[in-house]
């Protein structure tokens, strides 16, 4: 069969690249492995969706939304201590809202029946085995099904981290582990009333939580995210450190749970699910050449996912770039633009131009000092500042500065040179 445009992979990328596509009036077909769009993916839990709001006017009206996240914390923990920086916005719980968290089953399949309702055609629990090349172009899809080769003008890759298809024209190099986390998630069930008294919300009010400091020192973070009756908490971490530390990934979850900070929270709770999945961490610098003849590369696949400590973000991110791929896509096939106008449309737009404005932020959020010496030395001043003293005198900020980076293992001229480089990262 022939179509227009094949897209492997209906998460959120690659439905969005079948929605724009089908929308200019091309024919469209969207593959996916799984039974159905979303059983076979895993992320954390919040989507923000002001990406959507030219695309989908009114998408908060009916998205599968669990809850909008109306309250945001870091939290810096050490075996004993916690120290919470704590936001919550009533403007966030109101249209047109800021982020929300879904699951994923529920979100895909709502963005991929989006893509259906504009045209495209969707094909599930079918794995694209390998491309179809003639004459140095990509010009189909060879499936597991039975005949099941597709051809098509142009393909786009939403495959995921490590793309198959990608790998296969050499777009992707070998993989680095440096270069990916790895992120675990436990879904914890957990009557709705009670996440409501525990976390200080109400209705359909929700809290994103994100976690410096719990991971053994391997480089990464925890989260705890709020969902209608469920919590998600897990971990994300260095796939190379991981493998160094010989801890299990799931022993890092326990941890997490059993701190005195985070146990109040998930105390009777079962879990419901347990996950984990491969996260591109190589940010700006690191990302793959995201086109060749007939082929765009989009989502997780093209390494466009953003962990830069103070922003966690993904889906936004994969449904950007997917809405720019289908885009190029309809361009090329309906007036013979070049597909490189792919990678041009992502410069102009907040993809790309937030990954570069960002490119040094992962090896600064997941350097040793910031992992393993600050949380800590931030627990010493804090306690240091709030510890009353009397009848000796209190000591000066500076002194207790000095005190806790000593006792840590920092100097201070690396204080603030990691500051300096914060400054100009997230200036």
């Amino acid at each position: 069969m022939t179509y227009d445009v094949i897209v492997v992979g209906a998460g959120p990328a690659g439905s969005s690249a079948a929605l724009m596509a089908a929308r200019a009036g091309l024919s469209v077909v969207l593959l996916e492995r799984g039974p159905y769009p979303g059983s076979k993916n895993v992320y954390g839990g919040v989507v923000y969706g002001r990406v959507l709001d030219d695309v989908l006017p009114g998408w908060w009206e009916e998205v599968p939304v669990q809850r909008w996240v109306t309250r945001r914390s870091t939290m810096v923990l050490t075996g004993t201590q916690a120290l919470t920086v704590d936001f919550r916005s009533g403007a966030w719980g109101q249209a047109p809202y800021n982020g929300c968290t879904t699951l994923r089953s529920d979100f895909d399949g709502w963005l991929a029946g989006k893509a259906v309702e504009a045209g495209a055609q969707l094909v599930t629990s079918t794995v694209a085995t390998g491309l179809i090349r003639e004459a140095g172009r990509v010009v189909g899809v060879r499936t597991d099904r039975p005949d099941g080769d597709l051809r098509a003008t142009v393909v786009i890759a939403a495959d995921g981290v490590n793309s198959l298809l990608a790998k296969e024209l050499g777009l992707l190099p070998k993989t680095d582990p440096k270069h990916l986390t790895l992120g675990v998630k436990e879904v914890l069930s957990l009557p709705k009333d009670v996440i409501d008294e525990r976390f200080g919300v109400r209705g359909e009010e929700g809290v994103d939580v994100e976690i410096l400091g719990c991971t053994r020192g391997i480089a990464g973070g925890g989260f705890v995210y709020t969902n209608r009756d469920t919590l998600s908490v897990g971990v994300v971490v260095s796939v190379d450190g991981l493998a160094k530390s010989e801890v299990r990934p799931e022993q890092l979850v326990a941890d997490l749970k059993a701190h005195p900070a985070i146990a109040p929270w998930v105390q009777g709770a079962e879990v419901k699910e347990y996950s984990a999945h491969l996260i591109p961490e190589g940010g700006y610098d690191h990302l793959p050449q995201l086109h060749a003849p007939g082929f765009l590369l989009t989502g997780d696949a093209a390494g466009l996912c953003l962990a830069a400590g103070i922003w966690l973000e993904g889906v936004n991110f994969a449904i950007g770039s997917g809405l720019a791929a289908g885009r190029a896509a309809a361009a090329h096939v309906l007036g013979g633009a070049e597909l490189s106008s792919y990678r041009k449309d992502l410069e102009s737009s907040f993809v790309l131009q937030d990954h570069k404005r960002l490119r040094k932020a992962p090896a600064l959020v997941l350097s040793d000092r910031v992992q393993q010496r600050y949380p800590q030395l931030i627990a010493d001043l804090v306690e240091g500042l709030f510890t009353v003293t009397n009848p000796t005198a209190k000591p000066g900020a500076i002194s207790l500065l000095r005190g806790a980076a000593k006792r840590n293992g920092v100097k201070l001229r690396h204080l603030a040179a990691d500051g300096l480089a914060g400054g100009r990262t997230f200036r």
